[in-house]
């Protein structure tokens, strides 16, 4: 049944893509309303399949890399879910259901199978600290592709070459203030994500810090979109320099993620 739920969801985040893409060619209404059924219809079946391992499993299913991709694409599909009923950016999805769906395929590369939870990971945090680390991760991910849009439309008026996909994407201002959200809601859930992890470990290892690799680049992944934020508030970055971060961020996040995982010993190898 996992198994099945989880070929499902790889087929519906296809589909999504492609009718995404196609939104992007041609933005007709009806294929912007196909794009968001079937990337919803994606949605709802991955979170089944998460629920489903959740009780074959009996824990929160984020601990090892399978899990944590799985997870991970599942939470940018969610929050970019979120913002593009918010903004009625359809066409931010030909940038982030790619993304959905190379996480998805990247994560059937490690081991599925379920097996004993390590004992260290035994606690009420597990979950409070994942989901909320993923879901920061998420936000920052929807950050790096309207930044992504952000650069190729102010390219587009930069070079006064407004091609057909200018006429397609969304304003500056709206791209901007994508970024902004994202970010503000990402770091308080990054900042959450830290400070609950300190206390877990704590409990697991007498010691609220280790300078563990996963724990060092989690500080500075903080710190970059710290900067970000602080940026933003007090000296005005926005636009072209406030989407050269929010990419910069995200792959510092990428591997804060998983080069430290796949190249880094430490207390968070398991994961």
């Amino acid at each position: 049944m996992n198994a099945v739920l989880f070929v499902a969801t790889l087929l519906l985040y296809l589909a999504a893509t492609v009718a995404y893409l196609a939104f992007l060619v041609k933005p007709r209404e009806v294929l912007g309303k196909i794009s968001r059924w079937v990337l919803t219809g994606g949605f709802v079946v991955h979170a089944v399949y998460t629920v489903d391992r959740y009780i074959e499993a009996g824990y929160t299913p984020i601990t090892n890399l399978h899990e944590s991709l799985s997870f991970f694409g599942l939470a940018i599909a969610g929050v970019y879910l979120i913002f593009e009923r918010k903004y009625r950016t359809i066409i931010l999805g030909s940038f982030v259901t790619p993304l959905v769906l190379l996480i998805l395929i990247g994560s059937t590369g490690f081991p599925s199978a379920i097996s004993p939870l390590n004992p260290a990971l035994k606690s009420r945090w597990l979950a409070v600290h994942t989901v909320m680390a993923f879901l920061s991760y998420a936000a920052f991910a929807v950050a790096f592709g309207a930044a992504i849009m952000y650069l190729i439309q102010e390219h587009f008026l930069k070079s006064k070459k407004l091609g057909a996909l200018y006429q397609k994407l969304p304003s500056l201002d709206v791209l901007d203030e994508i970024n902004y959200r994202c970010l503000t809601l990402g770091f308080p859930l990054l900042t959450f994500a830290i400070i609950s992890g300190a206390i877990w470990a704590e409990s697991a290892w007498g010691t609220y810090w280790s300078w563990d690799p996963k724990e060092t680049w989690s500080l500075i992944t903080w710190f970059v979109y710290a900067a970000l934020l602080h940026g933003r508030l007090t000296t005005g970055w926005r636009g072209k320099k406030a989407a050269w971060l929010a990419i910069i961020g995200f792959f510092v996040l990428l591997f804060t993620f998983l080069g430290v995982n796949l190249f880094m010993s430490g207390l968070h190898s398991y994961t």
